[in-house]
């Protein structure tokens, strides 16, 4: 019988170590060659796919660069760009004074620091994570997308639902330099194996430990 699985460190450690064996090449699915860009793919990235998104941003990267480039936009051409990303008018404003923000607070410049990153328009904490995490390689915290809300409540790591709940119960089950590889994990696990409606319980590397586990 599988023993009841209860989060620790140690339970969370044996998850990590597993997970990084069957990923060795996750990470961030968005793609980007700087701060900046990860910053429009990752606002463009809420409720749309980060393939959708990967479609969508190298016509809008070749016509907005930088940040002075994307706070000049024509709005209504900013909109038909990223129109098939889904919520376009909000995510066009959202972008609009995000990069204005950036051109007179930080010189164009993406900040380093979560207070600063959260104070641009359209920017909340689990975008500042990804860009802290995956730019910068600074773990203040832990992304918690669709994937990571659910396996950490799958694998018994916390019964909470609200994503700041679940950062905060799985930031003191994982080293501080694990937090941003931890998300890539998860979202990995969670596109492949631990599927929403169907997850391939028989194929995961955690089914003797998951307290879901159907096998």
């Amino acid at each position: 019988m599988r023993s009841k699985a209860t989060a620790t460190p140690a339970r969370a450690e044996e998850y990590y170590r597993r997970l990084s064996l069957a990923y060795p090449d996750a990470h961030c699915a968005l793609n980007h060659r700087n701060a900046y860009q990860l910053l429009v793919a990752t606002i463009l990235s809420a409720q749309c796919t980060d393939v959708r998104v990967n479609m969508v941003t190298p016509a809008l990267f070749a016509k907005y660069p930088n940040a002075a480039a994307l706070a000049d936009a024509d709005r209504e051409t900013l909109e038909e760009m990223i129109k098939s990303t889904g919520f376009f008018r909000s995510k066009a404003k959202s972008l609009s004074g995000m990069s204005r923000a950036l051109v007179e607070r930080h010189g164009g410049n993406v900040p380093r620091t979560m207070d600063e990153l959260t104070a641009l328009p359209g920017v909340g904490r689990k975008t500042a994570n990804v860009v802290l995490g995956t730019a910068f390689g600074v773990n203040d915290g832990i992304v918690v997308d669709t994937h990571v809300a659910r396996l950490s409540k799958r694998l018994g790591l916390t019964k909470e639902t609200d994503p700041m709940k679940i950062e905060r119960a799985l930031i003191p089950l994982f080293p501080r330099d694990q937090w941003t590889m931890l998300s890539h994990l998860l979202i990995e696990h969670g596109r492949r194996i631990c599927e929403a409606r169907r997850p391939k319980c028989e194929q995961c590397v955690l089914n003797d430990l998951c307290p879901s586990s159907l096998v």
